[in-house]
């Protein structure tokens, strides 16, 4: 039987206190770059899956307190090359966003199966630079997400 992935995943933009922005390339196609992304595990919460991702992607792990769930979800269209991975007919995917914070110079190690290269950018060009909109709109949300989780 074969394992498909589920169509619910999380997008965790890592950032900084003055807001530069850490993107990942991915490997299977260099030039696209991204925050943190994965797909949820059969009886995993959300905010475990985020906390999950960002480790393995990036080597960085934070407490459960550390992740900001920002409450808010996109569904989009599975790109045609990636839908193999699920379930036939599934065509749509819903992400659930999330932020953390870390300390300006927080060390990175990705996973080269994944990623090719990793980079901090303001935020702002961050969000030029991603390649889903999903993820340049979370991008352009950022100041004032931060500024209402300081309230």
């Amino acid at each position: 039987m074969t394992a498909y992935k589920r169509p619910v995943s999380v997008l965790v933009v890592v950032h900084t206190p003055d807001l530069q922005v850490l993107l990942l390339e991915r490997a299977s196609h260099a030039g696209y770059w991204q925050s943190v992304t994965g797909s949820q595990e059969a009886g995993e919460a959300l905010a475990d899956t985020a906390l999950r991702e960002l480790a393995e992607e990036t080597g960085i792990s934070a407490p459960p307190g550390d992740l900001h769930d920002w409450q808010m979800s996109n569904c989009y269209e599975i790109f045609a090359e990636w839908r193999h991975r699920y379930a036939p007919g599934v065509v749509h995917n819903t992400e659930h966003v999330f932020s953390l914070q870390v300390a300006a110079g927080q060390a990175v190690v990705i996973a080269p199966d994944e990623h090719l290269d990793y980079c901090w950018l303001p935020w702002h060009e961050a969000a030029e630079k991603c390649f889903s909109w999903s993820n340049r709109d979370a991008l352009l949300m950022l100041p004032e997400r931060v500024s209402l989780a300081q309230r």
